[in-house]
């Protein structure tokens, strides 16, 4: 079976203003909706948020979903129902495994900038889990040219861990750069997000903040054409009912 493509240019994303917050959804997504872009396989959303300075989201409660949070610019304070305090910065990855239930809250941690943050959530593959969180410090070198594996299903794996068959690796390739990614499980699909830079896959390019999710696929091969960074989401291919 051949791989197949679909593509989701970023001018074509949802957009919500709040004036405390500017958000940018991949997904169906609060106000947002479109009937063809409820989730990518486990990917159900992917949000790109600019929070002003010192506002933030109030306490407020999850359930049975991984929720991942990305920094790009900027420090985001996180508190939550467990007793965690944190401060997330630039170059990190948090988690949380909202489980059997959780609250909490996330504002900017700075009175003068933004911070800019992806928020993801993964449907799990185990309801009413124990909740918990986990933060860690990214090692920029190690995606340098390459992708460097920052999520995965497995605790003693390198990178944060949640309840599912998937992995999320990050990359920043210089202009001209050709890397390969490899999947892990044939049925899964790859969800491959342009942080910055433009990119060529599969004869398509990619620019600043589009979407491809692909299917179908082994083995993905990863063309810069310019100075890029890439989120790539690889996701088993469930259905939602």
């Amino acid at each position: 079976m051949e791989p197949s493509y679909i593509i989701h240019k970023a001018a074509t994303r949802g957009h919500a203003n709040h004036g405390w917050l500017d958000s940018k959804h991949t997904f169906s997504f609060a106000s947002y909706f479109h009937p063809e872009r409820i989730h990518f396989g486990a990917l159900r959303v992917l949000n790109d948020d600019t929070v002003a300075p010192g506002m933030g989201f109030g306490t407020h409660p999850h359930q049975n979903m991984e929720i991942v949070s990305i920094p790009l610019s900027g420090s985001l304070a996180h508190q939550d129902s467990m007793g965690n305090e944190q401060i997330i910065k630039a170059g990190e990855i948090q988690v949380m495994s909202a489980g059997t239930g959780i609250h909490h809250s996330e504002y900017n941690a700075s009175k003068t900038m933004p911070v800019h943050f992806l928020q993801i959530w993964v449907i799990p593959n185990q309801m009413g889990v124990k909740p918990r969180y986990d933060q860690i410090q990214l090692d920029e070198s190690a995606a340098h040219n390459r992708f460097q594996q920052i999520l995965s299903p497995n605790p003693t794996d390198e990178g944060v861990w949640i309840h599912q068959n998937a992995w999320f690796s990050l990359g920043h390739f210089e202009e001209n750069s050709q890397t390969s990614y490899t999947v892990h499980n044939k049925e899964n699909g790859v969800y491959i997000f342009v942080l910055e830079g433009d990119i060529t896959i599969n004869n398509q390019i990619l620019n600043k903040r589009d979407g491809m999710g692909i299917t179908n696929a082994t083995t993905i091969q990863v063309n810069s054409n310019s100075k890029a960074s890439v989120l790539l989401m690889e996701v088993p291919m469930i259905t939602i009912q």
